[in-house]
């Protein structure tokens, strides 16, 4: 399917092309992680779409007018009328990125022994949430658990498990709902139950959260999806939706479409003050939070362009794109397709490898080793239970890789090229070989770790 991205290109940046025996050389001195790799090894890289994307000719502009004033920047007030048109919330906060604005968050709202519950929380929101002390609750809605299925919303909470648990004996310190549910394999969460969920939550009187890194892909599959939402646009569906919680954290890192920057933002005066100290004393001033003028102004022109529906219509079709020509390779992926990333099915895809030999993190090794493709697993290394030699003690639901697009930086050609990648591997999947821990980090492990192939 021809895709017309709704952009011409104006600056072009070299991509390195390498042979297989120098990503060989390459993997194994980086200890066999992804995480390691220099960029200059890597052709196509789909390890993140998180501050990935290229910037349009009206931010680089707005760049420019960048105000590099410490306190109160020019280029603050127009991050924060922007904010405010589109979330509602009267405190909002600069900061570098969405991991700051979680420990912000987190550390004025929770004590230990605290639950934070979510529909899933995602690799550092849960480690803001375990360093002081909590306990992150992840409550998928049912449908998720079937990869195959085509149900529109697979991302939502569970609201009988929600109502369970804020019944019940343990103390809840806050609902916070990831839009759209990058842990439960990229799927949105309908408008109906981020209504439910808020209600639920006030009933108990806790607070209620969204974790918007990815509000816009989830208000455009909301325009695609849910009854009653077809004739709207997205930026009206995103403001619905921050109009139904009490604040939200925000990587902007991904909807910003930017290199750097975050966002904290509140309704409860009392909160912003605890969260105003904090940021203060670990970020920056209020008006810049870590960023420079240049970054805000960037911020808003992003957040002005992200809801545009030609932009999002053109981004959900390269990556349902990836999925067809995965599809096309024999290699299954978790339906319906999202709109930041494609999860493939690596379990499916390598059955002689059990969850111990990782099978997700080996089928993201061989599309780098076959075509010089970055990507990320999301199985039994990143979420599955290990003993302190790295022993698998409790496999992860699923053994998924994730291919996560930049933002209007490939082309279908670009695409074709990892559907081709993996077409090839797929061919002969149980060449693939499995693989072990050589070095466990106790935290965040992924990011850290070392692994060697099993011959």
């Amino acid at each position: 399917m021809p895709i017309m991205e709704p952009y011409r290109i104006k600056v072009v940046e070299p991509i390195p092309i390498t042979t297989r025996e120098h990503r060989e050389r390459a993997l194994a001195a980086a200890g066999y992680n992804p995480f390691n790799l220099a960029a200059t090894d890597v052709t196509i890289d789909l390890l993140s779409d998180s501050g990935t994307n290229a910037l349009s000719a009206e931010q680089q502009a707005a760049g420019l007018r960048g105000d590099e004033t410490y306190a109160g920047a020019r280029s603050y007030y127009r991050f924060r009328d922007v904010v405010a048109e589109l979330t509602g919330y009267p405190h909002a906060f600069p900061v570098h990125q969405g991991r700051a604005a979680e420990r912000i968050l987190f550390t004025a709202l929770l004590k230990p022994g605290q639950l934070s519950v979510s529909n899933t929380h995602f690799d550092t929101t849960r480690a803001n949430v375990e360093i002081l002390g909590g306990v992150a609750v992840d409550l998928p809605c049912r449908a998720a658990g079937d990869l195959d299925s085509d149900a529109p919303f697979k991302g939502d909470i569970d609201l009988e498990a929600l109502e369970a648990v804020l019944s019940g004996p343990r103390d809840v310190a806050v609902v916070l709902i990831t839009v759209t549910n990058n842990g439960g394999g990229g799927q949105p969460v309908s408008m109906a139950n981020i209504r439910a969920a808020g209600e639920l939550a006030r009933k108990h009187g806790v607070p209620f959260f969204l974790d918007a890194a990815r509000f816009a892909e989830n208000a455009w599959l909301v325009t695609q999806r849910e009854p009653g939402y077809a004739d709207r646009t997205p930026r009206e569906v995103a403001r619905e939706a921050f109009s139904l919680a009490d604040g939200c954290v925000a990587s902007l890192k991904k909807d910003g479409i930017v290199h750097m920057g975050g966002l904290l933002a509140v309704r409860d005066p009392e909160l912003a003050q605890r969260c105003e100290l904090l940021l203060i004393a670990t970020e920056g001033f209020r008006t810049y939070g870590g960023l420079s003028g240049r970054d805000l102004e960037m911020l808003a022109q992003g957040l002005l362009e992200v809801t545009e529906p030609e932009y999002l219509r053109a981004r959900a079709a390269a990556t349902a794109y990836v999925a067809e020509l995965a599809a096309a390779a024999g290699v299954d992926s978790v339906r319906p397709t999202g709109v930041h990333a494609v999860y493939l099915n690596a379990g499916r895809l390598l059955p002689h490898l059990p969850p111990g030999r990782f099978p997700g993190f080996a089928l993201a090794t061989e599309l780098y080793l076959a075509g010089g493709i970055r990507c990320a697993e999301l199985g039994s290394l990143y979420l599955g239970e290990l003993d302190d030699a790295g022993e698998l003690l409790k496999a992860a639901p699923f053994e998924l890789v994730r291919l996560a697009i930049p933002r209007r930086v490939y082309t279908q050609s670009h695409l074709e090229y990892v559907g081709e990648t993996l077409a090839g591997i797929a061919k002969n999947p149980e060449r693939v070989p499995g693989y072990r821990l050589t070095h466990v980090p106790k935290l965040l492990r992924h990011f850290n770790c070392r692994v060697e192939p099993v011959v």
